[in-house]
């Protein structure tokens, strides 16, 4: 248990926290050099403040006080200021798959080191549901890059996240109700939890938000484009499912001093473990400026809600820190035990399970109608064309026998249940200690 509690820190006054245009534009740092845990913190702190300020303005949207709402627009203002500075570490010469690998490796890592830390199961099953998901869409980018680019996506990840198959990004199209899980409530949930969904919802909404916006960009093909846009509907899927998670009780204010506290933890966390003694004084100037913030939170609920902090966060002593590394092995058991998983409205569920008629085989006949024309399909086709067989980063052999076939891009597993192996397990593990819900066949969690 980390020592730091950023309650008990004095805050320096809001109105000195505001920057220049010349620390709003830092020097960016060097692609050729720069750690790819370095790179992967950069997206995940400029996500965080894109959904400090995003957060901030709906609330501004829902409050009929406008001493509030100035209040608001003064703590989002430097939100924003945040977040160009952190935006512009970026350098120019970074294409833009070259920073979509980056995104990738974020979401792997980043997923898989809050699964392991998770104790909720529901909130477990969610993050290796998903981790499947954006495993494969990194394999998906890689073999783009290489192929339209000849870059070596390996020494962008600096050999630390595999680069191979999972649940392939056709069989990841479900019917929007599939997209929705229970709630949590915050009252009953461990801290790390809540910091745990926030966290991973302004990832993934960070992620949603750039494919959106990068898609009409990508100018090396069509064909990139459109990988962007069908792997952007399925972040489109993952922020639902991520987001459906926080407790929809929580008032505004509460929320508020949540947020601000997941972004003290968060650039706590990257201040301790950075290697880029540059970048590590960003973070600790950043810790400052949300210090404050915190502070405000703090305030204003007492003066509109009479509740003090402790009852939104009992303890304000940080949990063990968030550092990200490779996960090579936890992936791997994910992959051989979940795969062949699928969504049913609030239940994780073997394909399967799902009857003829479920709403996923009705919406994948109608976006997945001609499979050759799917684009995270047709970019292995391709490149196994071009070059006999599709580009991977393997430590050993796939763990599914039927996704090591490097020759031909499996469409099947995940999609169609003839093709798709049994899982064996739900959350992706068999401790006997996780307290998993068991899930029944009306869509219902049961304890």
């Amino acid at each position: 248990m980390s020592s730091f509690n950023p309650f008990e820190e004095k805050p320096m006054p809001i109105d000195k926290t505001f920057m220049d245009w010349r620390m709003m534009n830092p020097k960016s740092y060097n692609k050729e050099e720069t750690d790819p845990y370095t790179k992967t913190r950069i997206i995940l702190m400029n996500g965080t403040e894109f959904e400090a300020q995003w957060f901030s303005r709906n609330f501004s949207r829902h409050c009929d006080d406008n001493d509030l709402r100035r209040e608001l627009a003064l703590t989002r203002r430097i939100e924003q200021q945040q977040q160009k500075r952190i935006s512009c570490l970026r350098p120019r010469n970074e294409t833009i798959l070259e920073t979509t690998i980056a995104y990738e490796q974020l979401a792997v890592d980043l997923t898989a080191v809050l699964a392991k830390m998770e104790e909720n199961c529901t909130v477990k099953n969610a993050l290796n549901f998903a981790l499947l998901e954006d495993f494969d869409h990194l394999y998906r980018y890689s073999n783009l890059l290489d192929y339209e680019y000849g870059t070596d996506p390996k020494k962008l990840v600096g050999g630390y996240t595999e680069i191979m198959p999972a649940r392939p990004t056709i069989a990841e199209h479900r019917y929007p109700f599939d997209s929705i899980f229970p709630h949590v409530n915050n009252k009953n949930s461990s801290l790390q939890t809540l910091l745990n969904i926030n966290i991973i919802t302004a990832a993934e909404q960070q992620t949603m938000n750039y494919y959106m916006n990068v898609a009409p960009l990508y100018c090396k093909s069509d064909l990139g484009r459109r990988l962007y846009q069908e792997i952007g509907m399925i972040e489109e899927e993952h922020v639902s499912q991520y987001e459906s998670l926080k407790d929809t009780n929580a008032t505004w204010l509460e929320d508020l001093l949540l947020h601000e506290y997941t972004e003290c933890y968060l650039y706590y966390s990257c201040y301790m473990i950075e290697c880029d003694r540059y970048i590590k004084r960003i973070w600790e100037e950043c810790l400052i400026q949300e210090i404050a913030h915190l502070n405000k939170a703090k305030e204003f609920l007492w003066k509109y809600e009479r509740k003090e902090w402790q009852q939104v966060i009992p303890c304000g002593n940080f949990p063990s820190i968030l550092k990200l590394g490779s996960n090579i092995e936890y992936v791997r058991n994910i992959i051989a035990t979940t795969t062949g998983n699928t969504q049913r409205l609030e239940c994780v569920v073997p394909l399967d399970d799902l009857k003829e008629n479920a709403p996923f085989f009705f919406y994948q006949s109608t976006v997945n109608n001609d499979v050759h024309n799917v684009a995270s399909h047709e970019v292995i086709a391709k490149y196994i064309q071009s070059k006999s067989c599709d580009y991977r980063y393997e430590v050993a052999e796939h763990p599914i026998c039927v996704l090591r076939d490097r020759t031909c891009d499996n469409t099947g597993i995940g999609r169609i249940p003839s093709e798709t192996p049994d899982s064996t397990s739900i959350c992706g593990t068999t401790s006997n200690n996780c307290n998993c819900h068991t899930q029944s066949c009306d869509g219902k969690i049961n304890r």
